[in-house]
């Protein structure tokens, strides 16, 4: 089985969000499990360099983008199994960042072209090609529109993952013979054409033999209007050919025996150390140290969509009337940053709001915090829940998206479950959650069976890697 796999980012080389994690860590998987997995992904200057002194020159070719006749130099490194290419053009891709320039349309149709065009030079023609987001969604159009008839991509199948439906890639229509170089009916038939746009996210839907996405229940959720994003019509169309599957963490990455962030390092047999990271945390935030006080920890992007509205309407009625504490990390818009530090101000022995970001600090969180709170209002699949049970941290977290696959609310008649769950953004719904979990806490019984089952929960990436290696086996076209 052959897979390449395109992305964007990948850690370890660069990384601005989830992707780069799946794009990291998903194919080293692959490989474990005797798959050819090979990343492709552009060629930044941002990538450090401890990686590109690494890079071995394969070759060049010469990519048309439209009337443009561009170079495309390709590099590769080799490791944990896994052969990784990067796509070099400086006009593009030497830059202070990564995304939101106004070339954008031309610097990823570029990509997405390179890498089909580069198969030969690379003597590489996958069974499956699977691209990620928009950043590659036309690699699956230009697939079927450029490369019909050459019977070295004939048997070549396609999954596009979505890892948030949110972004589409949206350009003006003039793009289409200026930078896509397609003709016009393949904008008027529908096929990319978004309320008088050019949707390369629609593309790769629409010319995808597999849409994936990030959880089973995102998979449900996008078909429906309030989680579509205006897509939900065409996904509803495609509904047989959408897969949900959970990404997971690297469990070397976050392991909470050997992460050097932590004070203590603990496992599922040593989980009494838990405490003493907590107590640690406390004295390092300036909190009452205490450990029979529970803590809540939230590491988040402050933005409305992670649910922070619910948080705002009743925080201070939870921690006026409960013994608990607060431990927030993260940046975002102004008006949640600013209503969390008059919150710390309101209640300094029982608030500790860090408006920045710390890796450091972040998995003393993880490992710290009793609790985890994650009430999104809508989440793909989500990482921090993950994190924090790999840790023997409680999430509470709303139903939604990989919240719901991967948190089951416990049950203390039947000892199952390994965390808490509330069904509707509702900031009481919340609240009574939140209290629940308060209520099991302080009863050590109760509690120890739901750290137990949360720690010993298993999200890694090999249960995942199986999952689309079973895919891609079902729809990889075998040779006569």
């Amino acid at each position: 089985m052959k897979v390449l796999y395109v992305a964007s980012e990948a850690v370890p080389f660069i990384k601005t969000g989830g992707l780069a994690d799946v794009a990291g860590s998903l194919p080293k998987e692959l490989a474990k499990m005797g798959v050819d997995a090979r990343v492709i992904l552009p060629k930044y200057s941002k990538i450090a360099e401890q990686y590109r002194s690494q890079m071995k020159h394969v070759g060049h070719i010469f990519v048309d983008v439209s009337w443009r006749h561009k170079y495309a130099g390709v590099d590769m490194i080799e490791q944990d199994g896994v052969t990784y290419y990067f796509v070099d053009n400086e006009d593009y891709f030497k830059r202070d960042g990564l995304y939101g320039y106004g070339d954008d349309a031309e610097r990823f149709s570029f990509f997405s072209r390179a890498v089909l065009n580069l198969l030969p030079l690379l003597d590489f023609f996958p069974d499956v090609i699977n691209s990620n987001d928009w950043h590659a969604a036309l690699v699956n159009v230009f697939l079927k529109l450029e490369h019909q008839g050459d019977e070295r991509y004939a048997n070549i199948k396609t999954v596009f993952s979505i890892h948030n439906l949110k972004y589409q890639g949206m350009f003006s229509k003039e793009i289409m013979d200026n930078v896509l170089g397609l003709d016009w009916k393949y904008f008027n038939n529908g096929d990319l054409e978004f309320h008088d746009a050019v949707n390369f996210m629609k593309g790769g839907i629409v010319y995808a033999d597999v849409v994936g996405t990030v959880s089973r229940t995102y998979a449900q959720e996008i078909q429906y209007p309030y989680f579509g994003e205006q897509l939900d019509g065409l996904l509803r169309t495609r509904g047989e050919n959408i897969v949900g599957i959970v990404n997971g963490i690297d469990y070397d990455v976050y392991n909470p025996e050997t992460d050097p962030n932590l004070f203590v390092n603990y496992t599922a047999d040593t989980i009494g150390k838990k405490a003493d990271n907590k107590e640690k945390l406390q004295e390092q935030l300036g909190l009452p140290v205490d450990r029979r006080i529970p803590m809540i920890g939230l590491v988040s992007r402050l933005v409305a969509a992670k649910g922070l509205d619910l948080i705002v309407r009743v925080m201070d009625e939870l921690l006026q009337a409960e013994e608990c504490q607060f431990v927030l990390l993260g940046t975002g818009d102004k008006q949640y940053e600013d209503w969390f530090r008059g919150l710390q101000w309101r209640l300094p022995t029982k608030v500790s709001a860090n408006i920045r970001f710390s890796n450091e600090l972040a998995q003393r969180i993880y490992a710290g915090a009793d609790l985890f709170l994650m009430p999104s209002e809508y989440e793909p699949c989500g990482l921090g829940q993950l994190i924090a049970l790999r840790y023997g941290t409680v999430p509470v977290v709303r139903a939604t998206g990989g919240l719901k696959d991967t948190v089951e609310s416990f049950n203390k008649y039947t000892n199952q479950g390994n965390g808490y769950s509330f069904n509707n953004i509702n900031a009481h719904d919340m609240l009574f959650t939140i209290k629940t979990a308060l209520a099991d806490y302080r009863d050590s019984n109760i509690w120890q069976h739901v750290v137990e089952n949360a720690i010993n929960s298993d999200f890694s990436w090999h249960k995942s890697a199986e999952e689309y290696l079973d895919l891609y086996k079902r729809i990889a076209v075998k040779p006569e």
